[in-house]
C-alpha cells in the first residue's frame, strides 16, 4: 500500500472522531427537545461515522504499524493516561452501542434511556479523546 495515502487516514479518523462527537451532542439535544426523528437520524449517523473510523483505524493500524509519542516530561504520563483510558473505553463502547441501538430498533425505549444514559458520556468519552490522541500524536509532538 502507497504510505502518502495511509499517512492521511490518522487525519482522517480525528475529523471521524470529531464528527461522531458533535453528532451525539447534536442528537442528545434533538431527544432533549423530543424531536425523535432528528435524534435518529443523528444517532445513526454517528454509528455509521463510528464504523467508517473503525475500519479505517484498523486499516491505517495495520499496514502503518503504531505510531511512538514523542512528548517528554510531564507530558509523557498525562498522554499514556489519556491512550490507556481511551482505550479501554473504546473496546467497552462497542458492545454498549450495539446494546444501546438494539434496544432502540426494538422499541424497548425504557432500557434504551436506562443503557443510554450511561452510553451517550462514554462514547463522547472516546470520541474526543481520539481527537487528544491524534493532536498530541500528530500535530503537538509528532515524530
Amino acid at each position: 500500500m502507497n504510505s502518502e495515502y495511509i499517512s492521511y487516514l490518522p487525519h482522517l479518523n480525528a475529523i471521524l472522531n470529531g464528527t461522531s462527537a458533535v453528532l451525539l451532542l447534536t442528537g442528545y439535544s434533538f431527544i432533549r427537545a423530543r424531536n425523535v426523528a432528528a435524534h435518529r437520524a443523528c444517532q445513526v449517523a454517528a454509528l455509521v461515522v463510528s464504523i467508517l473510523f473503525l475500519t479505517s483505524y484498523v486499516f491505517y493500524h495495520y499496514n502503518h504499524g503504531s505510531t511512538r509519542f514523542q512528548g517528554t516530561g510531564l507530558v509523557r504520563p498525562i498522554y499514556f493516561t489519556i491512550l490507556t483510558t481511551h482505550t479501554i473505553l473504546a473496546m467497552v463502547i462497542v458492545p454498549l452501542v450495539v446494546l444501546t441501538f438494539y434496544r432502540a430498533l426494538r422499541q424497548d425505549f425504557a432500557r434504551h434511556r436506562r443503557i443510554a444514559r450511561i452510553t451517550l458520556p462514554l462514547w463522547l468519552y472516546v470520541s474526543i479523546t481520539g481527537v487528544i490522541v491524534y493532536l498530541m500524536l500528530y500535530q503537538i509532538y509528532p515524530s
